[in-house]
C-alpha cells in the first residue's frame, strides 16, 4: 500500500474519509483560506495531491521502502503541522524526509535529524520526551508547534520553486491561525528562512523591509499587532551538519533555550530542564547559506 487512507486508524491522523482534497494550487489556496480551525486545516494538509511529482515520489517511496523498514507501513501522505494549538514557539523546516516523516507520519520523526532535534527540545523543556519515533508514541510538544514549507517528501530533498509556491497557502494559513500566541519563530535552515519570510508577512506579521542573511543564532525583531515576535535562524541538524560538527548539541540547545527565554513563562514548561549554561543571548550567530 503506497499510502495510509485517511480515517483508517493511523495514530493522530487528522483527516477523515470525507476530508476535501486539493488537486491543484488553486484548490490548495481555496481550502487553506476556508479552514477555520487548525484541526480543519491540518486534515486538509494531510490529504493534499496538488503536486504530481511529489505525490508520485512519496507514494513510490512508501511502496519500495528502505530495507530496514521493509515490514513497516509507510504514511505516504503530506505531513501536517503538529504540536501545541497555542504555541509560543514555531519551528519551521523545509520538508519531511522520505524515510522519516513520510514513513512515520510526523515531521522530523524517524531519522537522525529528528533524533538531534527532539533531544534538544526535551533538554530545553519544549518536548515531553527526548525521542520521537512515530505518530502515537507519546511524544508531545510544550508551547511549541512544528510545520514545514513543503508538506511532502521531495526527491533529493529538493522541492521545486513551483512546489514550494503550491504549498505556500498551507503555511500562511497555519501561521495566521497561531499568530496571536506566537512569540518566536525558529527557521531550520536557509530554505526555511527564505520560505517563512513572505509567509509571515502574508499571515499578518510586521517584518523589516529587508530580509537579513540567514545564519545560526541570527535574530530578527518582528511583531504581530502590539506583541513582539523574534525570528531566529538555526542550522538544520542534518547528518551532514552534525557529522562534520557544523551543528552541535550545544548550538541547538542555545537556540531553543533562547526561544524559551524570549517567549516567557508558559504553562507546562519545566525551566529545570533548560540547560543552565545557555543564558539569554548566548546563541552563536554564524552567517552562512545553509539550505539543508
Amino acid at each position: 500500500m503506497s499510502r495510509v487512507p485517511p480515517g483508517t486508524g493511523w495514530p493522530d491522523d487528522p483527516a477523515r474519509p470525507d476530508t476535501p482534497v486539493a488537486h491543484d494550487p488553486l484548490e490548495v489556496a481555496a481550502l487553506a483560506t476556508d479552514s477555520g480551525t487548525l484541526a480543519e486545516l491540518t486534515a486538509r494538509q494531510s490529504v493534499c495531491r496538488a503536486c504530481p511529482r511529489l505525490v508520485e515520489w512519496r507514494e513510490s517511496v512508501a511502496d519500495v521502502k528502505r530495507r530496514a523498514f521493509a515490514e513497516e507501513t509507510y504514511w505516504g501522505r503530506p505531513i501536517a503541522g503538529w504540536g501545541d494549538d497555542r504555541p509560543h514557539t514555531l519551528i519551521v523546516g523545509l520538508a519531511p524526509a522520505a524515510h522519516g516523516g513520510n514513513r512515520t507520519g510526523r515531521i522530523f520523526t524517524g531519522d537522525r535529524s529528528g533524533d538531534w532535534l527532539f533531544a534538544s527540545l526535551y533538554r530545553t523543556g519544549l518536548a515531553v520526551q527526548e525521542t520521537s519515533v512515530r505518530a502515537g508514541d507519546g511524544q508531545g510538544l510544550i508551547g511549541a508547534r512544528m510545520m514545514a514549507a513543503v508538506r511532502c517528501a521531495p526527491p533529493a530533498n529538493k522541492p521545486t520553486p513551483e512546489e514550494r509556491d503550491s504549498c505556500f497557502p498551507w503555511l500562511t494559513r497555519e501561521l495566521a491561525l497561531v499568530a496571536e500566541s506566537t512569540r518566536v519563530v525558529v527557521a531550520l535552515g536557509g530554505f526555511a528562512w527564505q520560505a517563512v519570510w513572505p509567509a509571515l508577512r502574508e499571515a499578518g506579521f510586521a517584518l523589516p523591509r529587508r530580509r537579513p542573511p540567514f545564519g545560526h543564532g541570527v535574530e530578527v525583531p518582528l511583531s504581530y499587532g502590539t506583541a513582539p515576535v523574534t525570528l531566529i535562524g538555526c542550522y538544520h541538524p542534518s547528518q551532514q551538519n552534525t557529522f562534520t560538527g557544523r551543528v552541535t548539541a550545544e548550538m541547538l540547545d542555545a537556540v531553543f533555550a533562547r526561544a524559551v527565554a524570549l517567549a516567557g513563562p508558559h504553562p507546562g514548561h519545566d525551566p529545570r530542564r533548560t540547560p543552565p549554561s545557555m543564558a539569554v543571548g548566548e546563541a552563536p550567530a554564524h552567517i552562512a547559506d545553509d539550505r539543508l
